[in-house]
């Protein structure tokens, strides 16, 4: 929630694609604090991207996540947008896909670490805005901190293999660019 209203978003590939981003999104989500929103392209896109840098890990495995957070966000998956792609201008070409979803989902805004994919003059002709992951949290954190650490707190439950420690995880979380969501659940430990 952000302004004491539920915010809609589409989640880049980008910030799909690190476990520890991905985790704490969906963490944060799961608590209530703002509504995610994908395509399977999207979904696609950061599975390709990881299998290319993760020989270790299998199309199977990943995809498996992807239908394991289409059902723990039933309404995230957004369909229909295709028609839109091609009346879209943004710099790279690749990323109107994006866009469209976030125009056929009514979302708030695009989270993504690539800001400059998506100029703030283009999207607010159509109403959007696009966060750096870091701040978006950090807004979220600052609207329902109780909830913000619940959600960090329910990520850390989950990283049982191997265990994780709190100190662990936020300096994982800093080095994967939320630096400033890791120093403020820090604080409140």
């Amino acid at each position: 929630m952000i302004g004491g209203v539920i915010v809609r978003v589409i989640l880049d590939a980008c910030v799909l694609y690190p476990a520890p981003v991905r985790d704490i999104l969906l963490s944060f989500a799961s608590e209530g604090l703002y509504q995610p929103k994908w395509t399977h392209h999207i979904q696609g896109e950061w599975i390709r991207n990881l299998l290319i840098n993760r020989p270790d890990l299998t199309k199977e495995r990943l995809e498996l996540l992807a239908q394991t957070m289409d059902r723990a966000f039933p309404d995230a998956n957004v369909i229909d947008y295709e028609s839109r792609i091609d009346s879209l201008d943004l710099p790279d070409v690749d990323d109107r896909h994006v866009l469209a979803a976030a125009l056929e989902s009514d979302s708030d805004m695009i989270i993504t670490f690539n800001l400059k994919d998506f100029p703030s003059k283009r999207l607010s002709e159509y109403g959007l805005l696009a966060r750096h992951p870091d701040d978006f949290l950090i807004d979220l954190y600052n609207e329902d901190g109780l909830r913000g650490t619940q959600a960090f707190n329910k990520q850390l439950l989950r990283l049982k293999n191997p265990r994780v420690e709190a100190e662990d995880l936020l300096q994982i979380l800093t080095k994967a660019g939320l630096p400033k969501i890791a120093k403020t659940l820090r604080n409140v430990r």
